[in-house]
Formats: structure tokens, C-alpha cells, sequence
């Protein structure tokens, strides 16, 4: 089957065509990225197209102020290419809630359903949707499935998804950890059993996605224990515009200090914190990475927050796993920023972690262990792949109905 992929990023929109063998339902090994599309730094001057259906990449600067318009550049770059029979569509969705547990096939009630999940991830359900319904009108006919973020954790135990609050805002209103970067977390963890020769279902370890959105998993055996996410993907690490954890009690001082209200200082903390709050230069980590290489203080100390918060989840998610099989960096900084990884691994020698520096500078966007041999516990550079968990879920849903 041909599945069509779309995956929408806070500041990326990405497709790609997909050929999944219908024995891979269960493995990545038969899978094939024949061809991919996506458009980056959106919302941004330096916004640009990378067209992958070439032996070349092509790469030019695009008009993409916001999502609407980089869809619309995404959906006419793919009309420029022959895309052979589609199969289905896949798109990733992040908030699933408590509903939606597994990939869906899309009508109108489900969109109805996700469009009801925006207030719990407003910066991207509404992405999603727009995708959504843009792919509906551009592939009539074509079967549509979303894939949810929050599926993969739906396995935490209710210590791990249940908030010291009142239980009846649980019982009545379901609200509780949900946790987001499921595909990539998934597909890191699926990598990692297979680089070290365990089974599918086998590793035991964290995972953790680095890129503009960034979150952290403590996987048992394949299944997601813990996350750092919660409620909505303003929780946990440091991100490229968002906080991440914060005292509570910050919300209302901020709001009480500015005169603001809650929507103004969700906003605030949401788009215009984390990496570029901190730095004042961008939130993307190569522009922060070369302005603390120029010598900017405030780029340095955003890169320092960003490795010492990685490592505080690291160190509190070894606590509740049974072992640590490795430690596995995905996402676009994951797998590109030696700098970063340095910085991670430096603060993680008490469990056994340490990183050869020779291989940590080699490996860019590429599958490797950065440690030397024989140590307790390696550190793992797996790409991250989501388009292909995505198509291989649309697969196996489809296979099954």
C-alpha cells in the first residue's frame, strides 16, 4: 500500500509517500520513503520548501507566514509530482484525549471530535484539522486516518496520569496526563530493541524527543510508563517557544503584574518562551547554537537550561524503570546537535553513561551509538521517523477492517 503521510510540527509541515508491505505491519524493515515535501521555519523570514522526490533535494525559500499558507504550498509542490496510486492518507494528529486510543479512520463526526480537543492542544489540534480537511478536499475518495500522538502513553498508570488535584476534575472532566510525541517515542524505542538485539516489545529505557517541541518517555518493555507532557504539550521540558514546567503560582503573578488575562499569559508561555524567551534570538536551536558561538551570553544560557532540564527528566525517569537499556535521542535536535548531546551526557556519568566524542561529532541525522563499547548504559541517535509509524499504522488499521 501507498500511504500519503502528513505530519504537522510546530514550526515544520511535512509529507511524505510511504510503500508499506502489508508483512510490515509489525516491522519498519519493508518499509520505503519513495518521496518527500516538507516546509520549514513557518512563521518565520528564512521560511523554505525542501522538496525530497529528487536524487538532489531541492530547497528554496517559501512564503509561509503561518500553517494555512505552508499547507497550501506543501499541497501544490505535491501536485508537481506523479504520486502513483494513493492507498490512504495518514496525518498526525496530537490530542487524541481519552477517546481515541488507536489510528481512526476520518468522517465528519471525527473531525467534529478533534476540533472539541482544541482547548487541550491549541497549537496544534487546529493544524491538524486544517491539514485535515485540506487532504479530504485535494484526495476525495481516498481513505483518511488519523494517527494520534497521545495513543502510544495511553498505557501509564494512573500514578503516572492522574494530577494531585481534586479527583472530580479527573472523573468529570478527564483531566489527567495524556503525554504527546507518541509516534516518535515509539518509533525510538521499536529502533533502539532492534540496535540492541532485543524483541520488538523488549527495550526498557527513556526516550527522548529534542526538537522544537521536545518531551521525554520512560518506556517498560515497549510501553510508555511515564512522559513528561501532560494535559497539553505546554508541560515538561524546555522548548523552542515554550516554557515547559513552571510554578503554578507564576500564571496568576504574571497575569496580576500585567493586567493580562489567562488566554494572554497561556499565550506568552506557550509561543513566546522557552529556547527564544530565553535567548532573545530565535527558537530554532542552529540559530541559538551559532549566536552562543559568537559569543551571546543570553544564547548560551538558553542552550544550558535547555541540556540541564533533558537532564533532570533523564535522572528522574531511571528511578522508574527496571533497568536502563540506553538512553535514546530523536528529533531534530536529537539527532543533529552533537553540542547538545554533549551537554546531555556530561551531567549523566552516575548511571553509567558516556559519550566518545569522536562519534558524537560524526553523527548527523543518521541511526548510531554515540558511546564506546561495553558501557552500562549506551547512548542511542535514532532519526526520528514518524512518518513511517504513521503509514505503518494506517496499515494495520486498514489491514484489520
Amino acid at each position: 500500500m501507498r500511504v500519503l503521510v502528513f505530519n504537522y510540527g510546530s514550526s515544520t509541515v511535512r509529507s511524505s509517500i510511504v510503500d508499506v508491505a502489508a508483512e510490515s505491519a509489525e516491522s519498519s524493515a519493508a518499509e520505503r520513503v519513495v518521496g518527500a515535501v516538507a516546509v520549514e521555519r513557518i512563521g518565520q523570514s528564512e521560511a523554505f520548501i525542501r522538496d525530497d522526490f529528487a536524487t538532489e533535494p531541492a530547497i528554496r525559500e517559501v512564503a509561509a507566514a503561518d500553517h494555512a499558507e505552508a499547507i497550501d504550498q506543501l499541497h501544490a509542490r505535491l501536485r508537481s509530482h506523479d504520486l502513483g496510486e494513493i492507498g490512504a492518507v495518514g496525518h498526525r494528529v496530537v490530542h487524541g484525549g481519552e477517546r481515541f486510543r488507536a489510528a481512526t479512520r476520518v468522517d465528519d463526526e471525527v473531525e467534529r471530535a478533534i476540533e472539541a480537543l482544541i482547548p487541550l492542544a491549541p497549537l496544534h489540534n487546529p493544524l491538524s484539522l486544517a491539514g485535515i480537511r485540506a487532504a479530504r478536499d485535494a484526495f476525495p475518495g481516498v481513505v483518511q486516518v488519523a494517527v494520534f500522538d497521545t495513543a502510544f502513553h495511553h498505557t501509564l498508570p494512573p500514578r503516572a496520569y492522574v494530577y494531585p488535584i481534586p479527583y472530580e476534575f479527573y472523573e468529570q472532566d478527564r483531566m489527567r496526563r495524556y503525554g504527546f510525541h507518541g509516534t516518535s517515542h515509539r518509533h525510538a524505542a521499536e529502533r533502539a530493541a532492534s540496535l540492541l538485539g532485543l524483541p520488538p516489545d523488549g527495550f526498557t529505557g527513556i526516550t527522548c524527543h529534542l526538537g522544537n517541541g521536545a518531551s521525554v518517555a520512560a518506556v517498560e518493555n515497549g510501553r510508555s510508563i511515564d512522559t513528561s507532557m501532560g494535559l497539553t504539550p505546554l508541560e515538561g521540558l524546555m522548548m523552542g517557544t515554550r516554557s515547559g514546567d513552571l510554578d503554578p503560582g507564576l500564571q496568576n503573578h504574571i497575569a496580576a503584574s500585567r493586567g493580562w488575562t489567562s488566554e494572554e499569559v497561556v499565550e506568552l508561555l506557550s509561543e513566546r518562551s522557552g529556547l527564544l524567551g530565553v535567548s532573545g534570538v530565535s527558537s530554532d536551536l542552529r540559530d541559538i547554537e551559532r549566536a552562543a558561538e559568537a559569543g551571546n551570553s543570553r544564547a548560551e544560557l538558553a542552550l544550558e537550561i535547555f541540556a540541564y532540564r533533558v537532564r533532570k527528566y533523564i535522572g528522574a525517569y531511571a528511578s522508574v524503570v527496571t533497568r536502563i537499556d540506553a538512553i535514546v535521542l530523536t528529533g531534530g535536535i536529537g539527532e543533529n546537535s552533537a553540542s547538545v548531546r554533549q551537554q546531555i551526557a556530561e551531567g549523566l556519568a552516575y548511571l553509567g553513561v558516556v559519550l566518545d566524542p569522536a562519534l558524537n561529532r560524526e553523527c548527523a541525522g543518521r541511526e548510531a551509538c554515540v558511546s564506546p563499547p561495553g558501557v552500562p548504559v549506551p547512548l542511542l541517535v535514532v532519526p526520528s521517523r514518524e512518518d513511517r509509524v504513521i503509514a505503518r499504522e494506517v496499515q494495520r488499521l486498514l489491514g484489520d477492517s
